[in-house]
């Protein structure tokens, strides 16, 4: 009877966790572009299943978005940044051309609020991460973000150390797409992977 009980709650385990892992979906196939859309003359492309933003001759702002929408999920992306890595990950977001309405949770280099919420065409800064927390950033080396949206509050974590907490009323009430960005002014190149999110439901 042991036994039994035994392999029903390791089969329950199991259950679980195969529930969870369905749940989460990979938004980069590690291949191709599929289900993302290139806005502006920046360069995205797919290298050693990494995906790289590079700025192009025009030197301007560039966006990969996704062509599904979203309101609440938990989202987690690793990055690294080569030379300039003034990129960012933008959620309940629209576009038209490179004009992008909605929030972005920032990647920049050291000392620029990475993991701090800007809102674009709108409020612009709501909260930057406390300056010691500029540690927590590896510039040149993987980091990992993680991005949770759940109705008005959004946390963001940058190598599992949590960077802001907010509570925003215009956030909750609404959803959108989720896009990376390329700075403008040339220069810059960063590199992405790993790009996974849960929709959180009820």
């Amino acid at each position: 009877m042991k036994k039994r009980w035994l392999t029903l709650a390791v089969f329950g385990m199991l259950s679980i966790s195969t529930a969870f892992a369905q749940k989460q979906q990979k938004l980069f196939n590690g291949k191709n572009l599929d289900g993302w859309k290139v806005h502006g003359t920046e360069k995205w492309y797919v290298e050693k299943g990494e995906l790289i933003c590079e700025s192009g001759p025009d030197k301007e702002y560039g966006y990969l978005a996704t062509d599904k929408t979203f309101k609440d999920f938990e989202l987690t992306v690793d990055f690294k940044q080569e030379a300039n890595g003034n990129s960012g990950v933008f959620f309940h977001s629209s576009l038209e051309g490179t004009k992008i309405a909605g929030w972005q949770a920032e990647v920049a280099p050291p000392g620029s609020n990475t993991g701090g919420i800007y809102e674009s065409y709108g409020r612009g800064w709501l909260i930057k991460p406390a300056a010691e927390k500029d540690k927590n950033l590896k510039m040149g080396e993987w980091n990992t973000m993680r991005v949770v949206v759940k109705g008005n509050n959004v946390t963001t974590y940058l190598n599992g150390v949590e960077m802001i907490t907010l509570d925003d009323e215009k956030i909750g009430a609404k959803g959108g797409q989720i896009a990376l960005q390329i700075h403008s002014g040339g220069g810059i190149k960063v590199r992405w992977k790993n790009i996974k999110i849960k929709e959180i439901k009820g």
